[in-house]
């Protein structure tokens, strides 16, 4: 199943290379969501793996970003202890270009761009 959230890049992690064949690279998004009048803020961890690590190398901190990831959990067991963990397995980021831009030289329209109204009943067909 996939999932999708949009936020802003806070951090962005080195490549680290695990073992001979595997690598991942992680990232944080911080996400802003407004409920009620009060504003919660959550730091939300992803990783890349093998071939998708580089997905990340155009993008700055700061830039409005929408992630599309898998959830995977696992079993771990060691010396007889069970432990379980969650990640965030991230396999496409865009840019978000949902924001306004402010350097918009393209003004508003306004009444004057109307044309004309015709009130003749002289149509086409």
């Amino acid at each position: 199943m996939s999932f999708e959230i949009a936020g802003k890049i806070i951090e962005k992690y080195d490549i680290v290379q695990v073992n001979d064949r595997f690598k991942k690279r992680e990232f944080v998004v911080e996400r802003t969501e407004s409920n009620g009048g009060m504003e919660f803020t959550d730091h939300i961890k992803f990783q890349l793996t093998q071939d998708k690590c580089n997905l990340i190398d155009n993008l700055e901190i700061n830039d409005e970003i929408k992630v599309n990831f898998n959830i995977r959990g696992k079993k771990w067991e060691r010396e007889g202890k069970v432990n379980y963990f969650t990640n965030l397995d991230a396999w496409r980021i865009e840019k978000n270009t949902s924001e306004k831009s402010e350097n918009n030289d393209t003004p508003s329209p306004s009444l004057d761009d109307l044309p004309p109204e015709n009130d003749s009943d002289d149509l086409p067909f």
